[in-house]
């Protein structure tokens, strides 16, 4: 809808840049876009795909250079964790706001085209479907306090319990506000729940017993509530 697309994650720098942004929300736009590559002379760039140019200055470009080596660690940790869910972690500019957010190729299908393909009733299974879909690149927006703290836990130990189930939140939350569908709904609400637990100091194994489907998702049992306050 117009509503999340003016809300998106993809326009927090964009805006900030007074940059102009067309809202194609129509099912028939995806299809059309594939064909018209410009208009009036001018290039269209899809702002959820990787290698947007954001025409930084030098001085933008050379703090953004060293943010990537200062990331490189836990760009490696979070591909380590998240295996062939993603093709690759980075760090991005084009979020200000947001922790981190899914981009993908500029082959393949977007996030939106990956939904309505998927809600095809003769969908095909397999084949062209895993050709086409998105080659998901998780960001990392370099500055914000979330992924800072994340950075410090993972340098301390990257096989913290902690860490690992932080990532996979954090890719989870970050599938959704970038248009994705879960693969797994139930896993995502699982990690939730523990977080409140874990916010109203209660103990993991309060409660019905965890399901089978956590065993990518460690239990919070590492963390104190003064830790929470810290990623706060």
């Amino acid at each position: 809808s117009r509503q999340a697309v003016e809300s998106s994650p993809f326009l927090e720098t964009l805006k900030r840049k007074g940059f102009e942004v067309l809202f194609l929300v129509d099912p028939i736009d995806e299809y059309a876009i594939q064909q018209l590559k410009e208009y009036e002379g001018k290039e269209l760039k899809s702002v959820t795909k990787e290698g947007l140019d954001l025409e930084d200055d030098e001085e933008e470009k050379k703090k953004f250079e060293e943010q990537k080596k200062e990331f490189e660690p836990l760009c490696s940790t979070i591909k380590e964790i998240l295996g062939d869910k993603v093709e690759k972690v980075i760090v991005t500019d084009l979020i200000s706001e947001s922790p981190c957010v899914i981009l993908t190729g500029d082959f393949g299908w977007s996030a939106n085209m990956e939904r309505i393909m998927r809600a095809q009733a003769l969908r095909d299974s397999g084949g062209m479907t895993s050709y086409m879909a998105s080659k998901r690149t998780f960001g990392l927006q370099p500055n914000h306090p979330i992924i800072r703290e994340l950075k410090a836990k993972a340098a301390a130990d990257k096989n913290d319990k902690t860490v690992r189930d932080l990532v996979n939140l954090l890719y989870e939350a970050a599938l959704l506000s970038s248009g994705f569908s879960l693969d797994d709904p139930s896993l995502f609400s699982n990690r939730i729940y523990r977080m409140v637990k874990l916010g109203l100091s209660l103990d993991d194994d309060e409660g019905a017993a965890a399901p089978s489907a956590e065993t990518d998702a460690p239990a919070l049992e590492e963390v104190t509530e003064s830790n929470m306050e810290e990623i706060d």
